[in-house]
């Protein structure tokens, strides 16, 4: 009897650890990775690596500046997944991504539709910058940063630009207007 109570409970054990969901590589957020671009991928690189999406550059600078385009990744059905824009090395790297799709999460499972209680729970925040219509949340440790609407703030704080935010300021509720990953 204590065997067959062994054996079902190895195999519910087995089954729970074959169906947890892992998290799809191609919409993930690490400090070497944003899906399938990698830190040292070079914008020459970037037809192979999106090769079945669509990638749209800015062509309305001269050549001259080329390096400060933006290029713009979209997925076969037209959702745009992410905002390029690379650095001015000698053989240009990616140097930051604005993230567009709520797929694409961080490790810890912060995305774009993430508010700023589980910023705050899940990451220790290294400065909180005030601009003239938002507030920038960087983190310890990452190149992720994250930008919240001053729209989102009490209304007190939302019109004078030199006040320095802080953590408790912010309310738990405040949604992420923009996700972004820094490479420079």
């Amino acid at each position: 009897m204590k065997n067959l109570q062994l054996i079902s409970l190895l195999l519910i054990t087995l089954i729970f650890v074959h169906c947890k969901k892992e998290k799809d590589p191609n919409f993930l957020i690490t400090n070497s990775q944003v899906g399938k671009l990698m830190r040292t991928s070079p914008v020459t690189e970037l037809e192979s690596i999106y090769s079945n999406d669509s990638i749209v550059r800015d062509t309305a600078q001269p050549a001259l500046v080329s390096n400060s385009n933006t290029i713009k990744i979209y997925e076969k059905g037209g959702q745009q997944l992410l905002t390029l824009t690379p650095n001015a090395d000698s053989i240009p790297k990616i140097g930051i991504i604005r993230v567009l799709d709520p797929r694409f999460k961080t490790e810890q499972n912060i995305g774009l539709e993430s508010t700023f209680k589980e910023i705050n729970d899940t990451y220790a925040i290294k400065k909180i910058v005030t601009s003239l219509n938002n507030v920038i949340i960087f983190i310890e440790d990452s190149d992720v940063y994250f930008t919240i609407d001053k729209e989102e703030l009490p209304a007190s704080l939302r019109y004078d630009t030199s006040l320095n935010i802080e953590e408790v300021q912010i309310p738990d509720e405040a949604k992420i207007k923009y996700l972004m990953v820094g490479w420079d």
